[in-house]
């Protein structure tokens, strides 16, 4: 098996939640030789230094310096985002009703809802402790069946199969345990886990996640099935890329955003200033003037890296005939009129050229005009910015299930384009 999808399938399985997603990117910087560094110390930078910040446990920008002037070389930036569709628990409505013991949840982003029943979940998230020193964040990965949602059965809901539509806040709650002396399971649960008692939990950010490992499939190994393909798959290809990356002319930037499920705008999402704030930073620690700053970006270039959408022979219909990516046929560039996706024509040359240099081969998908169009972290990046970008993805099939499907030559092809970038 090529060793970049093997560690593709080693990183789905690691990160049940952008808390762990962000520790798996952390660990394989570290290990690369990169440092990271302080937001609230000052920084010394040199050429062909290897560097990370990370903000809130979750969002992380990794960046090689380039031996070129910034002024000359700019920046080289590919983006993604480690967040995905998860349902979050209300860690305060755990309940006791008829013996069974079940916690709320709410929805994060747009899941398709039903492929998260009648699976066995795991709990995944960050927990706040008090510790003698003060509150401490810690992890937590409860990697077992903990939870279930279980659906009616078809005798009782006979509208199941004909497009019914699941209550939020009454169907999807998760089952815990059963029996009237249950208590409070989730607590229990996780303090046993942290190996600590349960007075001394503080608060709860947890997410569920189906348990199925990451897993090729096909009588040819051509496709992956995982959870979060959406969109893990883009960032272990962007950091697959920058971890090869060795005094590079410009300098490399990989930026891993959160929230994009969710629009962006918290303190590490792609809409704040985390980004802009790194890039002033490196030119400050360079000894840049403003104007020379200002200058660096723009001669900098962006590639905005989010899943795509592949051709599904049993929905035609639902794509625009010309635009139609087929799965393991290259990476695909995303486009729209109304700039949902920040492609273009100009920047979607500067990739197809990346593509040719690479010897790998590209595709284009843009919605049916009589569709709603997605977005990324592409826009914002680049209007925040003013930096010229490109939006780009695999394709895969049912994008924000529980269990999504991906091609594993398209994850080879882009790694190589990523490395011909930041070359």
């Amino acid at each position: 098996m090529n060793i970049n999808i093997q560690d593709l399938l080693t990183f789905l399985d690691e990160s049940p939640s952008a808390f762990q997603a962000s520790l798996a990117i952390k660990e394989r910087l570290e290990a690369a030789g990169f440092g990271e560094l302080d937001e609230t110390k000052s920084w010394k930078l040199s050429p062909g230094g290897k560097y990370f910040i990370r903000r809130a446990d979750t969002a992380i920008i990794a960046f090689v310096v380039g031996s070129m002037p910034l002024t000359d070389a700019g920046f080289q930036i590919s983006a993604s985002h480690i967040d995905s569709p998860a349902l979050k628990l209300k860690p305060e409505t755990v309940k006791t009703e008829k013996g069974v013991t079940r916690v709320g949840v709410e929805v994060y982003g747009g899941p398709i809802i039903s492929t998260w029943l009648d699976r066995e979940l795991g709990i995944a998230g960050r927990v706040s402790i008090q510790t003698a020193e003060g509150i401490k964040s810690l992890p937590l990965n409860i990697n077992c069946p903990i939870a279930i949602i279980p659906n009616a059965a078809i005798h009782m809901n006979r509208e199941i199969n004909s497009g019914f539509q699941y209550n939020k806040q009454t169907h999807l709650q998760a089952i815990l345990a059963t029996g009237s002396d249950a208590g409070n399971p989730l607590l229990a649960a996780v303090a046993t886990h942290l190996n600590m008692s349960v007075e001394s939990i503080r608060e709860m950010e947890l997410y569920l996640y189906d348990l199925a490992n990451a897993s090729l499939a096909g009588t040819d190994d051509s496709l992956l099935i995982s959870g979060r393909l959406d969109n893990l798959a883009m960032t272990h290809a962007i950091l697959a890329a920058i971890l090869e990356t060795d005094n590079p002319q410009g300098t490399s930037v990989a930026a891993f955003f959160d929230h994009e499920e969710i629009g962006s705008t918290t303190m590490q999402g792609a809409d704040s200033s985390l980004l802009g704030e790194l890039l002033e930073r490196i030119g400050m620690a360079l000894k840049l003037s403003r104007e020379e700053q200002i200058r660096a970006l723009r001669s900098s270039f962006a590639i905005s890296a989010d899943m795509a959408h592949a051709f599904h022979p049993a929905y035609p219909e639902k794509y625009e005939p010309n635009y139609s990516p087929m799965m393991n046929g290259g990476p695909v560039i995303k486009i729209n009129g109304n700039y949902r996706y920040t492609s273009t024509s100009q920047s979607s040359l500067r990739f197809i050229d990346l593509c040719e240099k690479a010897g790998v081969p590209y595709q284009k998908f843009m919605v049916r005009s009589d569709m709603p169009c997605g977005s990324t972290v592409g826009p914002t990046m680049s209007a925040t910015l003013g930096i010229e970008a490109v939006d780009i993805g695999n394709p895969m099939w049912a994008m924000h299930s529980v269990r999504e499907t991906c091609g594993t030559c398209d994850h080879k092809y882009l790694i190589k384009v990523l490395k011909q970038y930041y070359r």
